[in-house]
């Protein structure tokens, strides 16, 4: 059994009114991966930031042991120093910098001029990342033209840079490709060979079978049972540990009928951004009916948010078709007109596009139906209708926050998702797209999405989920639409959908439906 390099004793953070960590122990070991779980709000990411210094000493309460030597890190540099690297959910590199500069910012080589010695600076990145296998990126190239997987990749090559022999991953797959994954998980395999104990936090169980070793589980703030084996525990076991209880039917399906049809999409083109002459969607025609969960997959790039985007009225002057709403041609200009005619779009990166991060729960909840808290003449807002149907939102989707007037941007993933879920739930849709709806939060959370869709489906809605996760979308749909390279290239009826067909198509192995 290998070493034990990283030991946290009684762990103890404190936020006003809240104690987010209550007496955590945990220990990890030296070549191996272990696995942080737990639901949004369990405390994963705050015990992260007190290893890593963010939360300095005495900010806290309780040990940190490194390679047995008790350890007091007052700054991320103290952290660093002994040989602890973080790499965030956002990463922390200067687009506008090369990969060299990244990797090596504020530890450049010099020659005896004190100048920045930029052969030598390129031949040690070279070196690094031909060490990490890390191919196709060159130590000039601007970061900012390299894939986010690219960049996660980077962001590890930075770390090693520092001697980190301790290495947290806080969600590192939650926006890479399949292929990226397992490049990914390529070079994290090598670092566990290479004797690199590393803490990795995800929500994607299937995910942790594959590359952990141990898992550790927090609820609440606090450990929940031992590090276990990674083999010794079933998923199921993992999720009971994490929620508190025992999730049957994870994909819910009451009985509902398929209505008439209501959204009608004909030869839909979008114009490409950057290319001339080109089409980023291309003939797009297809059909959503009360009553039914459609399912949209594809590979990242496919096409996927531009279709749903243009239908939402995002790109007018580059997009070309028809759009039908109850069988009628419907015009669609804007997001304000979309709404108008019924649709709403729950938008796939929800800090950028979705939510107002400095505006508090009320404001996030409400901006989308503003008529229905405001006086008919005036149109001034009554705080006290916006207020009742703000808390009416927040009880119903179990919004966990000290009140309606706290700033969204404190929120948790989960919670922040809920939010904009309440915000479309008050315009009271007739057709509901939701595109990448549980990226980034836990199972508990994802549980209570999928009831709430398999509730509006059953009311009437029209429901279009885009997914990357196929369990999900096979476990949700009724009838699934494939895109590749801008177009929809299948349509499986939940019955005769598979994994393999659907990733046939995907990846163009397939063109052509049977």
């Amino acid at each position: 059994m290998s070493e034990v390099v990283l030991r946290m004793e009684h762990i103890v953070k404190e936020f006003p009114g809240v104690r987010a960590l209550d007496h955590v122990n945990f220990e990890a070991r030296s070549g191996e991966i272990l696995a942080l779980m737990g639901e949004n709000g369990a405390g994963k990411s705050t015990l992260m930031k007190v290893l890593g210094g963010v939360w300095p000493h005495p900010t806290y309460q309780g040990n940190i042991f490194i390679k047995g030597e008790k350890k007091r890190f007052y700054s991320p540099r103290d952290a660093e120093q002994s040989g602890v690297a973080i790499i965030f959910q956002e990463l922390n590199l200067i687009p506008e910098l090369s990969v060299a500069e990244n990797i090596f910012l504020d530890r450049q080589p010099t020659n005896r001029f004190g100048a920045i010695d930029w052969h030598q600076l390129n031949s040690v990145t070279q070196a690094l990342l031909d060490e990490l296998g890390i191919r196709d990126v060159k130590p000039g190239d601007q970061v900012r033209s390299l894939t986010v997987g690219k960049q996660q990749m980077i962001e590890i090559a930075k770390a090693l840079s520092k001697r980190a022999s301790i290495l947290v991953l806080d969600e590192p797959t939650s926006a890479l490709t399949d292929k990226e994954v397992a490049d990914l998980f390529r070079i994290i395999r090598k670092l566990k060979q290479d004797g690199v104990c590393m803490c990795y936090i995800s929500h994607k169980m299937e995910e942790i079978k594959q590359i952990a070793d141990r898992v550790v589980v927090l609820r609440d703030g606090q450990t929940i049972g031992n590090v276990t084996p990674i083999a010794d525990v079933t998923l199921d076991q993992i999720i009971a540990k994490m929620v508190g209880r025992n999730i049957k039917d994870m994909f819910p399906r009451s009985e509902r009928r398929r209505g008439e049809k209501i959204l009608e999409v004909r030869n839909l083109d979008v114009d490409h951004p950057d290319l001339p002459g080109e089409k980023s969607i291309k003939k797009a025609s297809f059909s959503a009916y009360r009553g039914e969960i459609l399912g949209i997959s594809g590979l990242m790039g496919s096409g996927r948010t531009t279709l749903v985007s243009a239908i939402f009225g995002a790109y007018p002057a580059a997009t070309h078709g028809d759009v039908l709403i109850d069988r009628k041609k419907a015009d669609i200009r804007s997001p304000t007109d979309a709404i108008e005619q019924g649709i709403a779009l729950l938008t796939e990166d929800r800090k950028a596009l979705g939510l107002f991060l400095d505006q508090p729960i009320t404001f996030n909840t409400t901006i989308a139906s503003l008529p229905t808290i405001s006086t008919p003449l005036t149109g001034v807002i009554d705080t006290s209708r916006e207020r009742a149907l703000t808390e009416k939102q927040a009880a119903q989707l179990g919004i966990k926050a000290p009140g309606i007037d706290t700033i969204v941007g404190t929120l948790s993933g989960g919670n922040q998702q809920k939010v904009i879920l309440g915000r479309w739930l008050n315009a009271r849709p007739k057709i509901f797209i939701l595109d990448e709806p549980t990226r980034g939060i836990d199972i508990g959370a994802k549980v209570e999405i999928y009831k709430l869709l398999d509730r509006l489906a059953a009311e009437g809605v029209a429901v279009i989920i885009i997914s990357s996760e196929l369990s999900e979308v096979l476990g949700m749909s009724d009838r699934i639409l494939v895109m590749s390279e801008g177009a929809i290239v299948a349509e499986f009826n939940r019955e005769n959908a598979t994994r393999e067909a659907i990733m046939e198509f995907a990846t163009g192995a397939r063109r052509t439906a049977e």
